[in-house]
């Protein structure tokens, strides 16, 4: 299938979810956009984690300040976030509840700690309604808990991409 529009849409703390959006946008194209709150985030990562987790718990999905325009005129969404209390960040969870996505080939992908993926592809399929969900990629990210933040450069972004490559290629994109 030939796509006329693509859209990388993210979620991003360290960057390293950013790094993969920013590797995925170089090979196949498309609008690059990331996902930001209207209220300011924690700028703590045990604080952030304990928000999102609150979030998560009461079903709170924070507005977004970030828009995507002319959504119905894209026909490939990827979708990027990491893993959270092993789910998404609420922030993404309001971005699925906003859009429509009926006809559209929705591509998941993800960063974490060394936890997994969790729920959020599962996530990802259930709040895309209507679409065609590919399999998704996941890469070990920064540890943040760690104090190692921005783990996806370097040497490091170089592996990530050739894996990308390798991703893209199986899921036929």
């Amino acid at each position: 299938m030939a796509y006329s529009k693509t859209v990388i849409v993210y979620y991003s703390r360290t960057g390293n979810t950013k790094a993969v959006a920013e590797l995925i946008q170089e090979k196949v194209g498309g609008q690059l956009i990331q996902l930001e709150t209207k209220a300011k985030r924690p700028s703590s990562y045990r604080k952030e984690v304990a928000q999102n987790e609150q979030e998560q718990n009461n079903n709170i999905k924070p507005e977004l300040k970030t828009t995507v325009f002319d959504f119905e005129q894209n026909d490939r969404i990827f979708i990027g976030a990491p893993t959270w209390n092993m789910a998404l960040p609420q922030a993404v969870v309001t971005f699925l509840n906003n859009h429509e996505f009926n006809g559209k080939t929705v591509i998941p992908f993800n960063t974490n700690g060394g936890y997994g993926i969790g729920s959020t592809f599962d996530q990802i399929e259930v709040g895309a309604k209507g679409s065609t969900v590919l399999e998704g990629f996941a890469v070990h990210g920064g540890e943040e808990t760690n104090g190692r933040l921005l783990a996806i450069k370097d040497g490091r972004k170089v592996e990530v991409s050739r894996e990308l490559e390798t991703w893209l290629k199986k899921i036929g994109q």
